[in-house]
């Protein structure tokens, strides 16, 4: 994964851009006292340059992420219909009981392009089946250890099983770490060579859910959105750490520097024109 390939991946706004055709994603995040992962998610998403964001997130999440991005709009009614959206991240605080299930099934059921995270996936290990494809994972080791268990997917390694994950249901993984890997439908493997160890703090994995919901929803392939997604979550963690050290980053911070990872790819498609 280099950025090279980043740059032909990449594609430049229209002069005649407007927020209705640069997409509409939907996060559904944050349970009541954990707001703070819909909004690092929410600010990312929309970082990432989508056209209009939903967030559905609880009742008591609304002052928060209303204060705290006045430019998503927030729906605790989970109200609007789904259909609205171009792609739809899940998972990030929005709980793993009873209720979290039965509004994750209706999600899938929906076949819109998802980014299912967090406890989305601990909700996919705990039934410990699926059946949905086209969709991109997003674990970390101790996720994937759990989707393996629950799903009993084959492999003695974790990037094995994260393979046989995306070759058996056609989707793409991301096995979050460092080196971050992406494995594909077809069983290639991708190693990002960005990132460093002041990525691993909380809202993390948050942040990258929201970049890559975003960049789906403009229109980047499943494919182009897990490569392009994974490299631009790594390069703008490497900026933070240059500039505030690995010990004091924030997984604020990543998403603050988004617009320096974008910025290095567009000089470069720039050079090369």
């Amino acid at each position: 994964m280099e950025l090279a390939m980043m740059v032909g991946m990449y594609r430049e706004r229209s002069p005649e851009a407007h927020k209705g055709n640069m997409g509409h994603a939907l996060l559904v995040a944050g349970q009541t006292g954990i707001a703070g992962c819909a909004l690092l998610a929410a600010e990312s998403c929309m970082r990432s340059g989508v056209g209009k964001l939903t967030v559905f997130t609880p009742e008591e999440n609304r002052l928060i992420l209303q204060l705290g991005l006045p430019e998503a709009i927030v729906d605790t009614r989970f109200a609007t219909p789904t259909d609205s959206f171009q792609a739809i991240g899940a998972g990030p605080g929005m709980g793993t009981d009873h209720t979290a299930m039965e509004r994750l099934q209706d999600l899938l059921q929906t076949h819109r392009p998802m980014v299912l995270d967090a406890d989305a996936l601990s909700l996919i290990a705990k039934v410990g089946f699926f059946t949905a494809s086209g969709h991109i994972f997003t674990p970390h080791a101790r996720e994937m250890e759990r989707l393996a268990c629950g799903m009993k997917l084959e492999g003695s390694s974790l990037t094995e099983k994260a393979v046989h994950l995306a070759t058996s249901f056609r989707s793409h993984v991301i096995l979050k770490g460092h080196p971050s890997l992406v494995c594909c439908p077809d069983g290639t493997i991708y190693s990002c060579p960005r990132g460093n160890a002041g990525m691993a703090t909380a809202g993390s994995g948050d942040v990258l859910t929201g970049i890559l919901t975003g960049l789906w929803a403009q229109g980047y392939t499943a494919h182009e959105t897990a490569l392009l997604g994974t490299w631009l979550h790594a390069t703008a963690g490497d900026f933070a750490a240059q500039h505030l050290g690995q010990e004091s980053m924030l997984a604020s911070d990543i998403t603050r520097h988004l617009s320096m990872a974008f910025a290095e790819i567009r000089r470069l498609k720039q050079n090369t024109e």
